[in-house]
């Protein structure tokens, strides 16, 4: 099946307007401004059933609908701070076929009434968003951006915003507040952003990917879509394969399609002829799973019955020789650097979770070091004021779920070790 988001694999120099155009390049854009009215487009993405791409699955349409109607100031902005272990789709998105972002980020802000657009980035994708700021200059020359577009009373202009690397600013609040010039931390909700955003005004944030599926369900509609994937996870998904595979990279893949299909299939199985031994569906935030959910669909439902998460769908592979101690450890260590401190569980929660598996690591673990990981964790869950707390848990508690041995292991050989060096000579 042709890419219908990674279509610059399919289409040489796609990132050039002239080229994008002669492929139904903004056809959607003005099939949406001259036939259609911002409601009409908001109908169409609800009936689309499009999902949130960069982890929390929310209804695009619906998300779009909570904008308030009427005059008055509205933004969208474009979340590409993709800062996910393991998740590299939307850099190749703005690099490789940033207009078809563009388009669909044009088409958000006709459907919500915004005239202003911002492309937050992470602070490390400054090289490769180059491409996308030339994709941006076209589009101003071309009256795809700028007053009246496309000949139409809809106005609207695009900005970039580069961040400086923070993990949590990829969490729509605190995104909002570094766009601001603010420190990037979350606020909780209410207000939500669609009623007090950006500049205290009503705001729109998709993901990257999210706004790629746009143009191409304006313009085939909304039952085309629903005829790829499954019935409540409906469209193409973008598979960030990494780890311990033959061939990682990114995969466009319809959802519905089997872990054990991506490992196997599309990355061409474990590297060095090695034995599965577990995988992470969604990064760092997503709980492990192992052999017995290979079979499970990659959807948004997929994994329930496995205490996991689709999310963005970064799936990181493990081989037989890792150390399921040492790979929680490295997990808790990137969220407890990530965490902004602001609330109390997250930050005290991800330090001490750090400092207990480091002990268990090193060696120097005993039994109650498992009690107190379990209990540190359960704290942290449900009390944190944005996801995070609740990401740097799922290593913790879904290794020791699925492999209770290898800790047991460590903590038994600690313990021969504190006997001996202990033991009163005969």
């Amino acid at each position: 099946m042709p890419h219908i988001l990674l279509r610059h694999r399919d289409v040489e120099n796609i990132h050039k307007l002239d080229v994008y155009r002669q492929h139904d390049g903004y056809a959607a854009l003005e099939k949406a401004i001259k036939e259609m009215t911002p409601d009409e487009v908001i109908t169409e993405m609800r009936s689309s059933n499009l999902r949130g791409r960069g982890g929390a699955g929310f209804p695009t349409g619906l998300k779009w609908g909570f904008i308030p109607k009427g005059e008055g100031e509205k933004y969208i902005i474009i979340n590409t701070d993709e800062s996910e272990t393991g998740t590299f789709k939307d850099r190749e998105l703005v690099e490789k076929n940033p207009h078809q972002v563009i388009e669909g980020a044009i088409i958000a802000a006709y459907a919500v009434g915004a005239k202003t657009i911002y492309n937050y980035f992470r602070g490390e994708y400054m090289d490769a968003a180059y491409a996308f700021e030339e994709a941006l200059i076209e589009c101003y020359a071309n009256n795809l951006l700028g007053e009246n577009i496309l000949g139409s009373d809809f106005s609207c202009d695009f900005y970039c915003h580069y961040g400086a690397g923070a993990y949590i600013c990829g969490e729509e609040t605190a995104l909002i507040e570094s766009l601001m010039g603010r420190l990037g931390q979350p606020w909780s909700k209410p207000p939500f952003p669609a009623v007090e955003g950006l500049y205290r005004k009503p705001t729109v944030v998709n993901n990257t990917e999210t706004l790629a599926n746009v143009p191409p369900i304006i313009l085939n509609g909304a039952d085309w879509y629903l005829g790829i994937g499954t019935e409540k996870s409906p469209g193409p998904k973008i598979v960030c394969m990494s780890g311990h595979v033959n061939k990682p990279g990114n995969y466009e893949v319809p959802l519905g399609t089997t872990y054990r299909e991506l490992v196997y299939d599309y990355a061409g199985g474990i590297s060095g002829d090695k034995k599965f031994k577990a995988l992470l569906p969604s990064g760092g935030s997503g709980p492990v799973i192992t052999e017995d959910a290979l079979d499970a669909p990659m959807t948004f439902e997929g994994l329930n019955d496995y205490q996991s998460v689709m999310g963005s769908a970064s799936v990181i592979v493990m081989d037989e020789t890792t150390d399921m101690v040492w790979a929680a450890l490295k997990m808790i260590h990137f969220f407890k650097h990530e965490s902004c401190g602001k609330c109390t569980p997250c930050r005290e929660g991800t330090f001490w979770l750090e400092q207990v598996l480091h002990r268990v690591y090193d060696g120097h673990g005993t039994e109650q070091d498992l009690k107190t990981l379990e209990s540190v964790a359960k704290q942290m869950v449900g009390r944190c004021l944005c996801a995070l707390g609740e990401f740097a848990v799922s290593p913790v508690l879904s290794t020791i779920r699925h492999f209770p041995e290898e800790y047991k292991a460590k903590i038994e050989q600690a313990m021969a070790e504190r006997e001996e060096r202990t033991a009163v000579p005969a």
